[in-house]
């Protein structure tokens, strides 16, 4: 029977076109996604963009526009890069959707009566959208934002508030009951040290007159919605909260995997689950943080002038060579630093030499021994047991959130066959016209590269779909599924169609 399973991104604000740490994430959902679909599991994937605020009136102020004309030209740079890197996900939901205005004013609604009116003195990060308490810097002079580092505002507001600190113990002991509940544990550990000092109250409404671009408050028509709670509300208010076929199905049966930045693990880790647990709904079953894509040592930001445009990365490198790096060179979690120079060698060393190397002269030697034919023979125990194992691996890595590993099993099989190649010598095998022995080989050799395509297919969806139609195939791989179309073997006389190198050396 399938499994359920329920993936999100981030909902990226809108203030900016994306960059590298946007298409990041959400190649990492993909890959994640594509793999569960794969196997056969139902998988819904959510996207999409975060259109209001403060931050948001700004921009669009200074382009001279309205605040929805620039948040519908910004979300479209979201969802024309998500085309571009081959993003399967079954939802891009906007803020500004009207489903969505109707699902937050529900949910306000019903949480009117744990709300809480009040006057609120707090220091507020405009670009983060983030209110912090005094205890929350690090040089309480300096009162720079914990997460960006830039300077605060005092504010002085009348808003409605929800009492954190009331769920605090229920929240430390779901997090010490449910280890899989933040990952990873450098971020678990972040998560529960906050819980250990007394929680300020979450402020859940902005008066208008200071933040007018926001959903408004049914009950306080002064008041808009804060920003970040509008945003949480997304992982639910898609689904269809509060009767939604899609929410029963997904969110109470499946349980929410929230994949997100660290920089955001308090919202996703702290706030969202008691947001829920307000209304005694069950929290999402992981909210796993990645690390940080560094440039020279510093984290990407705009006002630095240090943006990767994922774009501009595949239009001189390819997608396939673009998403492999992203997933192979950090592991999920850490930190990674970016470089033209670590991409090239990527390419050079991985995709060029192993994987390229491997199709190209399996192709060529079956096209000049077999007449470009699949020959007769059947794949060896050893071939097949080798492509189990690295099956097993990936699917393993993969369902523990570690895309990185999971590419090295794959590697293990490329590898081997690349040395298998170089032990049985098909050369030396037609030179001395041992013409069964070569046969069964190109045999094998061609149904282990079958099994690459099918196993790379969540992560290079495109080089794989090529060396798919390379090897003769015309179904589409989307449609494929484990574990029948692994232990499925290739035809023999299924004419092969070589084509150019998949991965040119660069020089």
């Amino acid at each position: 029977m399938a499994d359920l399973f329920y993936l999100t991104t981030p909902l990226y604000y809108v203030n900016a076109r994306p960059h590298l740490g946007h298409a990041y994430t959400t190649v990492v959902a993909d890959c994640l996604a594509r793999a569960r679909r794969q196997r056969g599991d139902e998988v819904f994937l959510l996207t999409g963009t975060d259109e209001h605020g403060e931050k948001i009136a700004q921009a669009a102020q200074a382009q001279g526009l309205s605040p929805k004309e620039f948040a519908d030209k910004t979300s479209e740079t979201f969802r024309s890069l998500w085309n571009l890197l081959g993003i399967s996900y079954n939802h891009f939901i906007r803020t500004t959707d009207p489903e969505h205005v109707r699902g937050v004013q529900q949910f306000l609604e019903a949480l009117k009566g744990v709300l809480k009116p009040g006057t609120y003195t707090f220091w507020y990060c405009v670009p983060c959208e983030t209110s912090w308490t005094a205890g929350d810097f690090a040089d309480p002079v300096k009162k720079a934002c914990p997460t960006c580092q830039r300077p605060v505002e005092q504010v002085t507001e009348d808003d409605y508030f929800l009492n954190l600190e009331q769920h605090r113990a229920w929240l430390k002991a779901h997090i010490h009951a449910h280890p899989e509940f933040i990952q990873p544990v450098t971020r678990r550990n972040e998560v529960l040290a906050m819980l250990e000092k007394e929680l300020p109250p979450l402020c859940v409404t902005r008066p208008k007159e200071r933040v007018t671009w926001g959903i408004e408050v049914p009950f306080s028509p002064a008041h808009v919605t804060y920003v970040w709670f509008d945003a949480l509300l997304n992982y639910i208010t898609a689904l269809g909260w509060p009767d939604g076929e899609n929410y029963k199905k997904y969110w109470q049966g499946a349980g929410a995997v929230h994949l997100v930045g660290k920089d955001i693990i308090r919202h996703h880790g702290l706030y969202w689950p008691i947001i829920l647990h307000a209304l005694d709904l069950p929290p999402p079953k992981t909210v796993f943080a990645h690390g940080w894509w560094l440039i020279k040592g510093e984290k990407m930001s705009k006002s630095k002038g240090n943006i990767v445009e994922p774009a501009a990365v595949v239009e001189a490198y390819g997608l396939d060579a673009f998403r492999y790096f992203l997933l192979r060179d950090v592991p999920l979690g850490d930190d990674g630093v970016f470089s033209e120079e670590s991409l090239i060698k990527r390419i050079n060393a991985d995709l060029a030499n192993d994987l390229g190397n491997l199709v190209f002269r399996t192709l060529t030697m079956i096209e000049k021994h077999t007449a470009g034919k699949i020959p007769p023979g059947k794949p060896s125990a050893e071939s097949a047991a080798k492509i189990a194992a690295a099956e097993q691996g990936i699917r393993d890595h993969l369902d523990h959130m570690a895309p990185a590993e999971a590419l090295k099993s794959l590697w293990e099989l490329i590898t081997w066959s690349n040395r298998r190649v170089e032990e049985k010598a098909p050369w030396t095998l037609a030179k001395e016209n041992r013409r069964p022995e070569l046969e069964q080989f190109l045999c094998e050799l061609a149904d282990t590269v079958r099994a690459i395509a099918l196993l790379a297919w969540p992560f290079m969806p495109t080089a794989s779909e090529s060396v798919w139609k390379q090897l003769g195939f015309t179904r589409e791989m989307a449609s494929l599924r484990f574990p029948g179309a692994l232990t499925d073997s290739i035809p023999a006389g299924q004419a092969i169609q070589k084509g150019s190198p998949l991965f040119p050396r660069i020089q």
